[in-house]
């Protein structure tokens, strides 16, 4: 097969989370223990880093992998989702995993995946592993998919575990309070391994303590941490509690590795030259200002809309799409009613249609019109702005992916 038609297997013959939602949802780690004893266990040859939460995750990963590759080691990076190309979630000192890897990799493998019905994530994480141990990485920083103890990420024996917060999302899978979701997302605390907690509540930090004394963990607050100010080219404002998890774990691992204060500066200042991540308060024109980025649940939310709230602007235009499992009730009345809103469905067959949205955002006093597609929400949008405007772009992932 070439390189799209492997893709195209891979998206479309088995279940795929972000695509489909309930039904590529595994339940245990059945599958992903076959999966590595299969490829001789390549999560066991390389170092590595896991990072879970609800938010920031990609963000946290990406932070680390930048310091450690400026502190000149050769650092894999496993995160996801991507917004263009499939091999953006495989990394290897910024450079992603070739094409050929890829359909070398799945052609050689391909019997065993149909045989075991294996999931497009449980693949994918295969895929990284085997990449990554084949490239003798120094160290990997792996980021969870969703949760953390079901994860298929959750086979590696890590230097550090992270968990960056806890906010509601994802609740069909991961329970429907703060402290069920805290307790799947520190499914990745093991035995005797460092762990770092971004942020965290009451009720959730109980949750991370507890677990930590199950496993003899010890266990790190970066939320009491003062803030250090880093220069960053990640320029969201909730990228400060980021920074401090990922200050904190770069404290833990400089006793495996040599990082040194000019390797952390240079680190966050060039995160995304050497990661290229995108998508995290991205601005994209400035005239009118533009901004793009990929919070998608209310905890995420929350800090973006106080963030454009920050602004001077004359009017505020909203390009907004989800996907059909979000929580409206919780998502809506975070954005501004004196905005104007384009309404849009993102274009995978989870995206919620843009008819519906509208409707059910009237009911929160935000009132726009409908596109059938985000790039002619976004052209609208320039049309009927002013230089003076803000245009801002998201509530889901997959928005932000068909505008980058």
């Amino acid at each position: 097969m070439t390189y799209q038609e492997t893709t195209a297997w891979l998206f479309d013959q088995l279940p795929m989370f972000q695509m489909q939602g309930a039904s590529a949802y595994k339940k245990d780690l059945t599958n992903t223990l076959l999966l590595v004893e299969h490829l001789h266990h390549p999560e066991t040859k390389f170092k590595s880093i896991h990072v879970a939460g609800t938010n920031g995750k990609g963000s946290t990963s990406s932070m680390i992998a930048s310091i450690l590759q400026e502190a000149g080691y050769k650092v894999g990076l496993y995160t996801s989702p991507h917004l263009k190309d499939f091999r953006e979630r495989i990394r290897i000192n910024h450079e992603m995993i070739s094409e050929e890897f890829v359909v070398d990799f799945v052609a050689l493998n391909k019997s065993f995946f149909e045989e075991n019905q294996l999931s497009f994530f449980e693949m994918t994480v295969g895929l990284a592993f085997d990449y990554f141990a084949k490239e003798q990485v120094d160290v990997a920083v792996i980021e969870v998919g969703m949760g953390g103890r079901l994860d298929s990420t959750n086979v590696i024996t890590p230097l550090v575990s992270v968990i960056t917060n806890i906010g509601l999302d994802h609740t069909q899978f991961l329970g429907d309070t703060l402290p069920k979701i805290a307790a799947e997302k520190a499914g990745i605390i093991k035995s005797n391994i460092p762990v770092v907690i971004g942020e965290y509540s009451d009720e959730t930090k109980a949750v991370f303590v507890a677990k930590s004394k199950i496993e003899n963990a010890p266990i790190y607050f970066a939320q009491d941490n003062p803030e250090v100010f880093y220069e960053c080219a990640l320029l969201g404002d909730y990228q400060i509690h980021n920074k401090k998890t990922v200050l904190q774990t770069t404290e833990l691992l400089q006793s495996q590795f040599k990082i040194e204060e000019n390797h952390i500066m240079l680190g966050l200042k060039n995160v995304i030259l050497n990661t290229g991540l995108l998508g995290r308060w991205q601005i994209l024109k400035q005239k009118p200002f533009v901004v793009c980025d990929t919070a998608h649940n209310s905890h995420g939310l929350k800090v973006v809309v106080s963030q454009i709230s920050k602004h001077q602007f004359e009017t505020l235009h909203v390009v907004l799409g989800v996907v059909n499992d979000k929580d409206l009730d919780t998502v809506l009345p975070l954005f501004p009613k004196n905005a104007k809103y384009y309404f849009c469905k993102p274009n995978l067959p989870r995206g919620l249609n843009a008819e519906l949205l509208q409707v059910k955002a009237a009911n929160f006093g935000l009132i726009g019109e409908v596109f059938d597609s985000v790039s002619r929400a976004y052209v609208a949008a320039l049309d009927a702005a002013q230089d003076a405007d803000f245009i801002y772009i998201g509530g889901s992932t997959f928005v932000v992916a068909e505008i980058v």
